[in-house]
């Protein structure tokens, strides 16, 4: 998992050093001073994307602990139903130790707002699986962006075991409209307590076309 890898850009780009997306939006000005003024309060109350790996806080070995709206996992947050933050053995982790079940007692989802420079494109990777403990065979999702859906995605868990996860890389790239973005993982997989696996999450600047 990915508990705070910070990539770091030229100094030109300190404060927006790591983020992560995919997906494309376009960088918005602000219309008035007062809206200009609103998003540089909401940019000092943020900071730089960290734990996309899930490491903080630690849930019980060989188990789990739900997490329910509202409450935090570091610096993520649940912002609809609950997830299930996964221990370290409770099943094999695609980066550092922990993951994360966007399905807990019910399809959740959790987000992280984090500062970014506007007009700058952004690259979002992340590993995807599935629990594989049991039906439906096939979990869903999606990512979001400022609440925009940026990338739809599925697992099919078929073969899959705690031990051997079958992780895959997923990518989306997006441009900061403000300040601060809030980059959301949401399970979109109904009537199930076993829902897509979310780990080792990383947001940087994208390089300059065309490279990126």
């Amino acid at each position: 998992m990915l508990a705070s890898r910070t990539i770091a850009a030229a100094a030109a780009v300190t404060a927006a050093a790591l983020y992560a997306g995919t997906g494309t939006a376009v960088a918005a000005t602000a219309h008035s001073n007062g809206k200009a003024n609103r998003l540089s309060v909401a940019a000092a109350a943020a900071s730089r994307f960290d734990d996309g790996s899930f490491e903080t806080p630690l849930a019980p070995a060989g188990s789990f602990q739900t997490y329910a709206a509202a409450q935090s996992i570091g610096p993520w947050r649940v912002t609809t139903g609950s997830v299930d933050l996964i221990g370290a053995g409770y099943w094999q982790a695609a980066e550092g130790d922990q993951s994360v079940d966007l399905n807990g007692t019910s399809p959740g989802a959790v987000a992280q707002t984090f500062t970014t420079t506007p007009g700058t494109k952004y690259t979002v990777t992340y590993s995807l699986a599935g629990n594989p403990g049991t039906p439906p065979v096939v979990k869903t999702g999606k990512v979001l962006v400022d609440g925009q859906d940026f990338q739809d995605f599925s697992f099919d868990i078929t073969g899959k075991s705690s031990t051997n996860m079958g992780y895959v890389t997923r990518q989306l790239t997006f441009v900061a409209r403000n300040p601060t973005t809030t980059l959301t993982f949401a399970s979109t997989t109904a009537n199930s307590a076993r829902g897509p696996v979310i780990d080792d999450v990383l947001v940087q600047p994208c390089p300059p076309c065309p490279s990126c």
